[in-house]
This record gives structure tokens, sequence and C-alpha cells, in this order.
């Protein structure tokens, strides 16, 4: 059997902040797998509150001894949330920065011979930061291309998903309940994920 592994790495949502049932759409996703007969074992790297540049930052050394020749490993970026939050009158990080530090981590991860699949922000209960999210979304989209990454766009749909915004909204603001991330994680499983997971590694 191939020794199959994904890393996660971004912030609060994949985590699974908020989510009763402790398996996030990142969990949800994992079991899908299973489910469709590929194995993979998972390793959540996903901090509340992180930033694209602090993730930037940290995601080498904490991936580093998960990383084995052998393996077929995969990287699976998302963030972009918390850059667009306005603290100080200004972006916690300006977009510039969010596509640098996606960049970085997508220049690394060739090196490294890692498939990355990215998944864009999603909305929050703030229809200003919401319209910065769909904006940041469609740079880093563009970024992804330019590298000839797959990324799996969520904000519009979510926007338009009763359940995510509802959830959103009467929690604390950014982050859904169970049903919530069980809409992202169809959102994901929609765009591909089983295709990209079963896909050529780098290696071949």
């Amino acid at each position: 059997m191939v020794d199959q592994r994904v890393l996660f790495i971004g912030d609060s949502l994949v985590a699974g902040v908020g989510d009763p049932a402790g398996l996030g759409w990142v969990g949800r996703v994992v079991a899908a797998s299973f489910a469709a007969g590929t194995p993979v074992t998972a390793y959540n790297l996903g901090v509340r509150g992180e930033t694209s540049v602090q993730v930037a930052s940290r995601w080498r050394q904490e991936t580093r001894p998960r990383l084995l020749p052998a393996a077929d490993t995969r990287l699976v970026v998302s963030f972009g949330a918390n850059d667009s939050t306005v603290e100080g009158g200004q972006e916690r990080v300006a977009p510039a920065g969010s596509l640098g530090a996606l960049d970085g981590i997508m220049d690394r991860a060739g090196i490294l011979g890692l498939p990355v699949l990215v998944v864009g922000p999603a909305p929050v209960d703030d229809a200003g930061q919401n319209r910065r999210i769909q904006t940041l979304s469609g740079a880093l989209g563009e970024t992804c291309a330019t590298h000839g990454v797959p990324f799996l766009s969520v904000i519009e749909p979510l926007l338009a998903s009763d359940v995510w915004s509802e959830q959103v909204g009467s929690g604390d603001g950014a982050h859904p309940a169970a049903a919530g991330y069980d809409a992202l994680a169809q959102l994901v499983l929609a765009g591909g994920w089983l295709d990209w997971l079963r896909g050529e590694s780098a290696e071949g």
C-alpha cells in the first residue's frame, strides 16, 4: 500500500475551529478519501488567527519531520481571511504580502517535489471584509495559475449558502458549526479533490 500523506497548512478554518464534531472540513475530506478507497495520513497544521505570512514562516519547520522519501506527500494550503482583517486602520497583511507568502510556499514546495492544492479563503459575517476577501481570493487564484497549481475558490458558493451564513452569523462571526464545515468540505470534494489526490506525484 502506498504511504500517502497530506499536509494541511493554514488558519483556523483548517484547524476546524467551532465544529462540535471535531472534524472541520479537513476531517470530512479525509474521511471521504478513505470511503473512496484512497486512504491518507493527514497532518492538520492549522493555527487559529494566523495570517498568510505567519503560515509561510512556519510551514517548512512543521512539515519537515513528516516528509519521508518513500511517501507520496502532498500539500494543501488555505488562508487569507485573517489577512483582510483591519487592525489599526489597515489590513493585517496587504494583498501583495499575501501573494508573496503563497508564491514563496509554492516555490519551495516545487523544489521539494510536493504537489500543492490551494483552497481559497471563506467569507465571514462582515460585508466589507467579504469584499476584501473576494478580491484577495481572485488574486490568489491568479498566483496559483502562474505556478500551474489548482485553486479552489469557495467564497462565492459559501456567500450563497444559507447554512454557512446562518452558522457563521450565529457563532463568532468567522467560524461555522458542523453543517457549515460540511458545506465547505463538499465544495472541496466537488472541486476535484480525489483526482488531485490520485494524480501523479512530482516524482512520477
